[in-house]
């Protein structure tokens, strides 16, 4: 009996022990400020959307076009969006393709963010359930992903885009 106690005397050191290690283990990552994505590496999930008012909807193959593109979940009431809405025009004037996935979003209210900030967006559709958004791995908008000729995502980037990310952080990449 004494041992038994004596065993769980210990118990919460042991599960204590267990915890911190796991913590430890989660911050020795290479970056311990990015929010990992099982994606990276790996084809783009589809994109099942409705359309956005008389918007063409980006298809499979859009995702697998031979060129770099760019996918970004927006919605109209998400200040941060409007915030990089400039960078997203800026990467579209610069030539690139922007797929835009309105998340979760009344469709006036999106039309009427993209009549008064402007449409850079290639294609565009609405993810009202929120579906596509869990099926990407989605932590919040906005978010934007980078994905290869093949389709494959490069890279997913958490929150708004600013130029200095695009700079530092997506040139470099979309250059290799």
């Amino acid at each position: 009996m004494k041992k038994i106690k004596k065993t769980f005397t210990f118990m919460p050191f042991v599960v204590f022990l267990l915890i911190a290690l796991a913590f430890y283990a989660g911050l020795k990552r290479e970056n311990p400020d990015e929010l990992p994505s099982v994606l990276i590496g790996n084809f783009a999930p589809k994109l099942n959307l409705t359309p956005l008012g008389e918007k063409e909807i980006p298809t499979v193959n859009d995702l697998k076009s031979n060129e770099i593109k760019f996918v970004n979940f927006w919605a109209s009431w998400c200040v941060p969006c409007r915030a990089e809405h400039d960078i997203i025009n800026f990467i579209s004037d610069s030539g690139y393709k922007v797929i835009g996935v309105n998340y979760k979003d009344k469709q006036k209210n999106a039309l009427l963010f993209l009549d008064e900030l402007g449409d850079p967006f290639f294609k565009v559709g609405s993810d009202t359930s929120g579906r596509t958004g869990i099926n990407w791995g989605l932590y919040g908008i906005p978010e934007t992903f980078i994905l290869d000729s093949q389709g494959k995502v490069l890279l997913r980037h958490p929150g708004p885009i600013t130029l200095s990310v695009f700079e530092n952080k997506f040139l470099p990449l979309i250059k290799k």
